[in-house]
């Protein structure tokens, strides 16, 4: 997983290129006034996105991250926030997912999208 996803507590339950899901705590990644800090809801879904666009890339392949967008639409205080992530494409040279992150009460906190591209490994 890396280094930052093990300093943020994440834990992945769930990894396929169709679909990927995992979570975080709050506590440990909040910003000063109290609330999940947005670059970990970031973290949290380009870890999910990436893993998953590199199971679709296979043996001798490699998918990197090109571009990413996220929307918060609330804030998590407290507990864990789950990232679900589902394939939009897969492609041949790019990948495309979304992944929708809600908090212990399954209320959407961020939605992501995160298109990788495919590599050879040289």
């Amino acid at each position: 997983m890396g280094e930052l996803a093990t300093k943020m507590g994440m834990e992945i339950t769930e990894l396929s290129a169709e679909r990927a899901v995992g979570s975080i705590p709050v506590e440990g990644n909040r910003q000063p006034v109290g609330l999940l800090h947005g670059g970990a809801y970031v973290v949290l879904a380009e870890s999910l996105g990436s893993m998953a666009a590199n199971v679709h890339a296979g043996p001798g392949r490699f998918a990197v991250g090109i571009e990413l967008s996220a929307s918060h639409s609330r804030s998590a205080t407290s507990g864990r926030v789950t990232g679900t992530c589902t394939a939009i494409h897969l492609g041949g040279t790019l990948t495309t997912h979304e992944i929708v992150l809600t908090d212990d009460e399954g209320r959407r906190c961020s939605t992501v999208r995160i298109t990788n591209m495919i590599r050879e490994r040289r």
